[in-house]
């Protein structure tokens, strides 16, 4: 198998010597995403719910260029500066894994 780079113009550029996806294999590995506008270059920040929409549109798009989607992801992790915002990134998560949220529920 053959390592493939990854690139779109609809989420944020590489800033660093990394690129926004790996894809190996049935595989895609991206790199982090910070809540960037790809269109506008503006961080959003002023509004923890806005940003982790951001955020996630941003790693959206990687993996629509990759040729795959969102119910396809196994892990994501999350890096939030103050742990009071969790329940509200928590709930714009639950509208980006609606899927993955029904099956939790299942288990309970």
């Amino acid at each position: 198998m053959e390592k493939q780079v990854i690139s779109t113009n609809n989420a944020p550029a590489a800033i660093g010597p990394y690129s926004q996806a790996i894809k190996y294999g049935n595989l895609v590995f991206t790199s982090g995403q910070i809540p960037i506008n790809p269109h506008t270059g503006e961080l959003v920040s002023n509004d923890v719910k806005l940003a982790a929409k951001q955020s996630l549109e941003n790693v959206k798009a990687i993996l629509e260029a990759a040729g795959t989607s969102m119910d396809k992801v196994i892990k994501t992790v999350i890096f939030l500066k103050d742990i009071n915002d969790f329940a509200a990134v928590n709930e714009v998560y639950g509208e980006y894994f609606k899927e993955k949220c029904q099956q939790d529920q299942q288990f309970k």
